[in-house]
């Protein structure tokens, strides 16, 4: 915990761990004008469980990447009291997980289902403040995308845009031009939902706006 002295030291704050290698969750933070000093990824195993749905997994996950980050800042004497920030992000049609697709078929198959159809898009964020409290949001967009043509399925395929992403696309990217409608948070489909975690560091006394004055 902080001191009186740091408290009042207007150039203090408090350590923020993103537990996360993913380039667009960190650029949402830095966007919000959250910079984290550390970025400690967790790998944990993302298969399913049997009869796990797509909120149960996201939360899961998003947890289970907290609590490693947690164990290995702890361990360290720079970044024992910190924030551990993590997420994770799961696309759904139906009731049909869509995996993070590596491969060229999984993206092709992903792609043939979302192409005319509605899907939903779960983040769950999880926060482990300094005194180990856990506090968790799980957040729900609708998206929908227009039915592709065989050349924006082709192209789309080999751009190699969807590789590591959940449901075989990057709404940030090449793949905007398919959304018709959405409904819920846009940065929850890129995999962060800044209002909710903006809101859960603020909740449990992280300073957010710390740089806000020396970004204009």
């Amino acid at each position: 915990m902080a001191s009186s002295s740091e408290v009042s030291n207007p150039s203090w704050r408090p350590k923020l761990v993103l537990a996360s290698a993913s380039p667009r969750r960190l650029g949402l933070l830095q966007q919000a004008g959250i910079e984290p000093d550390a970025l400690l990824p967790a790998d944990v195993d993302e298969t399913p469980l049997k009869n796990e749905g797509a909120k149960e997994l996201a939360k899961r996950l998003a947890r289970s990447k907290a609590e490693v980050a947690r164990k290995v800042a702890r361990a360290r004497e720079d970044l024992k009291d910190s924030y551990i920030l993590s997420a994770d992000t799961v696309v759904v049609v139906g009731k049909r997980v869509l995996p993070k697709a590596e491969l060229v078929d999984e993206a092709a198959g992903c792609l043939r289902l979302l192409s005319g159809r509605a899907h939903r898009v779960y983040t769950s964020v999880c926060l482990i403040t300094p005194r180990d409290s856990v506090r968790e949001r799980l957040v729900e967009t609708r998206v929908r995308f227009k039915r592709l043509s065989r050349d924006e399925f082709e192209r789309y395929l080999a751009s190699g845009e969807w590789r590591g992403k959940a449901g075989g696309y990057a709404i940030q990217g090449l793949a905007g031009t398919f959304v018709v409608k959405l409904v819920g948070s846009y940065s929850n489909v890129v995999g962060l939902p800044l209002y909710e975690a903006a809101a859960l560091l603020d909740g449990e006394g992280y300073p957010v706006r710390f740089s806000w004055l020396s970004a204009a």
